[in-house]
């Protein structure tokens, strides 16, 4: 059974495969970027950032000579933006320590910040030919679909489980065009929703096709709960069209990208909670204030739904002098969560 499935899946490979400008290179930059890109990304989103990235900084020099300001600019809108934070700081620790050169081995690679067992498996395979399997979303449900694996992917045991299947698999002669075959058939035949199993060279002998239990595979277990919070961010405007945007320092979601000043409470802020925000950010002198959305603008992340609002507060005072003032129409420069981009975009004066 191994035998024929991974002699069917190579054939179906070449036949179907995608042009994809990090399948015609072996530079392990460029592959180790695209990997980053498409963790938690469809291809179609993270292509024209691949084409972005790969442009702007078409070595890892360039992205370790970048500030991180403008790595989080160019990332804005793709999420999860610890891969950005990440992807800037391998980049240094290869151009300082490495003097510019990748690991050329699995055991290497994986010792990178923000590379894990697949991208390292990925790099690996597809730039040294070494015969590393990978195992990456795609990969869970065309194993768990044809072998019937009910062991949920993302415990510790499924990911031991999956991973061992996977190695066994592994065409050891060509590991390359294996893992890209065993990847593009599950993103483009053996689908989340609607496979293509009619169609499938496997399904006379796919488990979940014989068993009409397609859907039921892969086997998750419970997802954490979302965790639901209330954003109230005030836009604080004065008569020389300057706002106050400031930067995220803490840790937690939106590290060092810019928003606005804001409260985080269920409840709708009072007019003392406002004075004492401008009070916070020595700003006196509030000469109007309206909503701009009276509905919330309800914003989902993995494991947390934002409610945002935002209201507009016109000030007297000149913000000229202020540390965080910036004109309005400098505001595309900054690197800000996706959200508050969507506002800047659509309001107007």
């Amino acid at each position: 059974m191994i035998e024929s499935f991974r002699k069917g899946l190579q054939q179906w490979y070449e036949l179907n495969k995608r042009s994809l400008p990090w399948r015609n290179t072996t530079n392990p930059y460029l592959v180790w970027l695209s990997e980053i890109i498409l963790q938690q990304t469809r291809v179609e989103q993270g292509l024209p950032y691949f084409e972005a990235f790969s442009k702007t900084y078409p070595t890892v020099f360039d992205l370790a000579a970048a500030n991180e300001e403008e790595v989080l600019k160019l990332w804005q809108g793709l999420g999860y933006y610890s891969r950005a934070r990440n992807l800037h700081q391998t980049a240094k620790y290869i151009v300082d320590e490495l003097k510019g050169e990748f690991p050329k081995s699995y055991d290497g690679l994986i010792r990178l910040k923000g590379v894990g067992p697949y991208t390292a498996a990925a790099i690996a395979s597809f730039c040294y030919d070494e015969a590393k399997a990978v195992v990456d979303g795609n990969v869970y449900r065309v194993l768990a679909r044809i072998f019937g694996i009910h062991t949920p992917i993302n415990s510790s045991l499924g990911i031991k489980e999956f991973q061992q299947l996977a190695n066994e698999l592994l065409d050891r002669k060509k590991p390359a065009t294996h893992n890209q075959a065993m990847m593009e058939f599950g993103s483009q035949q053996c689908k989340p929703k609607a496979a293509l199993c009619e169609e499938c060279f496997f399904n006379k002998k796919c488990f979940a096709y014989q068993k009409n239990a397609v859907a039921e595979f892969p086997v998750k277990e419970k997802k954490l709960k979302i965790k639901k919070r209330t954003l109230h961010y005030y836009v604080i405007i004065d008569a020389q069209r300057r706002t106050i945007l400031q930067k995220r320092t803490q840790k937690g979601i939106w590290q060092n990208l810019y928003d606005f000043p804001l409260i985080e409470q269920d409840e709708q802020p009072s007019a003392k909670d406002i004075k004492k925000l401008l009070a916070h950010n020595d700003i006196y002198g509030l000469a109007k204030q309206w909503v701009w959305n009276e509905e919330a603008v309800v914003h989902k992340l993995s494991h947390r739904e934002l409610r945002v609002y935002f209201t507009l507060l016109e000030v007297e005072d000149d913000l000229s002098g202020h540390k965080d003032a910036v004109r309005w129409s400098e505001l595309p420069s900054f690197a800000v969560p996706v959200l508050i981009d969507n506002f800047i975009n659509r309001f107007k004066f």
